[in-house]
């Protein structure tokens, strides 16, 4: 019996998500769009040397003699079928997830068989939706040689793999923070997330340092001026403790204070820069 041929490659393995729910929805424009991402994955695939091994379903395999070229394959799909998903309404969206493993296989005529190939495919599983997924065995060889973000999600357990898989998840142009990803359940419990932490913590900042300058602005006035303040700001609060913002009585109580703020930094102010002449012996 004639042995099967081996050789270490790097596997990729990815399908669509909630296909079915997609297929239930419009089966013909589904079809159509499958054949249609699936024509770029092939050209991004041959500008990367990789070769197609199986298109079964929404599944996609492909085998790449180098490991950099097949993360740098997956990482142009996504970005080049995000960009068809921009012009989409979100029902209609079909996000593709990515696994990527380096591993030995089995070679038998076309087809490829062995862990390496499982291993892709269970990380395509744990992938998010429009992302990508990596091994430990893949991650070693491409974290100092592509300018790319990494997000090191630690060992996860898959099915008919005996040792848990260090797990990578790729940063593509930032969205591509861990979510938890992979089963057809969790696609359908789609959730807003905020735009960003980076964006929260900004504003936040922000408001912070207006408070802090206000602070420092009435710390610095004359008691009058403090009294006033203090007196509209009284007004203000009472008025969201009892009517809230659908009726803003706060106004005319403040009114007498708020007009001797405005003349003491008007007219106090120009009254401070008048000349000041010398008493006059008689």
């Amino acid at each position: 019996m004639e042995r099967a041929k081996r050789r270490l490659a790097a596997i990729m393995c990815a399908d669509v998500a909630h296909y079915s729910r997609l297929m239930e929805q419009d089966e013909d424009g589904t079809l159509n769009r499958l054949k249609t991402y699936r024509s770029i994955m092939s050209s991004l695939t041959a500008r990367h040397s990789g070769r197609i091994v199986n298109t079964w379903g929404d599944a996609v395999i492909v085998e790449f003699s180098s490991v950099i070229e097949a993360v740098q394959c997956a990482v142009e799909i996504q970005n080049e079928l995000s960009h068809k998903n921009a012009e989409l309404p979100d029902a209609t969206r079909m996000e593709f997830r990515i696994g990527l493993n380096l591993g030995d296989i089995m070679i038998e005529g076309d087809d490829i068989y062995g862990d390496g190939v499982n291993v892709a495919a269970r990380l395509q599983e744990l992938a998010p939706k429009g992302g990508i997924m990596l091994s430990q065995s893949v991650y070693d060889q491409v974290r100092t040689k592509l300018a790319l973000g990494f997000e090191p999600l630690g060992p996860k357990q898959v099915k008919n793999v005996s040792e848990p898989v260090q797990t990578f998840s790729v940063r593509l142009g930032g969205r591509n923070s861990p979510e938890t990803a992979g089963s057809e359940e969790d696609d359908l419990q789609d959730t807003a997330e905020p735009n960003s932490n980076g964006n929260w913590e900004k504003d936040t900042q922000t408001v912070a340092n207006g408070f802090e300058q206000a602070r420092r602005w009435i710390r610095s006035q004359p008691r009058r001026v403090q009294s006033c303040v203090f007196m509209i700001g009284f007004f203000f609060v009472l008025n969201l403790l009892t009517s809230g913002l659908s009726t803003l009585w706060f106004v005319w109580p403040s009114l007498p204070f708020g007009m001797m703020l405005v003349w003491h930094l008007i007219a106090g102010r120009r009254g401070d820069k008048l000349p000041i002449h010398p008493h006059r012996p008689d």
